[in-house]
């Protein structure tokens, strides 16, 4: 007779294997439960819209998919991050139909100009071979500030949640000659 300890156990390591997983290794974009929560009711950013409404945008928290092009020390402890707007695709490129641990999070090869963000980091995302900076892809959710970035005067977004996906760990659409849909 197996005991409980074990079977919950057991019952740990297989959910554990199956699903997308942290980052993201399904057909389908796959929200991690705490993402799910945090980007509820949240919209997807439109630079133009920005643009065109700041004040309206700062008033509710807001979602983009970024790639970082520079990450420096922010107020507070925080990195302070710039970063190219990209658009997620619908589906993932995966190198095989047959396994999706092949596939990886897909998003626009075309970025959509650049945005800032302070985001408090993760020890695990802070430092070391998988840390977040230039090359990692990163969904930030939160509210845009009033001020701007001093450098090229583009909004800067607090994040109340991210997600971080390191180089080498998503694609863009220019893979698709590489990858199989």
């Amino acid at each position: 007779m197996i005991s409980f300890q074990r079977a919950l156990a057991l019952l740990v390591f297989v959910t554990g294997c199956s699903g997308p997983g942290l980052y993201g290794h399904s057909p389908r974009y796959a929200p991690l439960p705490d993402e799910e929560s945090a980007a509820a009711g949240v919209r997807e950013y439109d630079p133009v819209m920005y643009a065109r409404e700041p004040e309206e945008w700062k008033k509710r928290k807001s979602s983009l998919f970024g790639v970082v092009t520079s990450r420096t020390p922010g107020a507070g402890g925080a990195a302070y991050l710039t970063v190219t707007v990209r658009r997620l695709e619908p589906r993932n490129l995966c190198d095989s139909i047959n396994s999706d641990d092949t596939c990886r999070v897909t998003v626009s090869d075309r970025d959509f100009g650049a945005v800032h963000a302070l985001v408090r980091l993760k020890p695990e995302d802070d430092v070391g071979e998988i840390s977040l900076g230039p090359g990692s892809l990163v969904r930030v959710i939160g509210t845009f500030g009033q001020d701007t970035d001093a450098g090229d005067g583009g909004p800067i977004l607090r994040a109340d949640y991210y997600r971080h996906w390191p180089r080498g760990y998503f694609v863009t659409r220019a893979d698709a000659n590489e990858m199989r849909q």
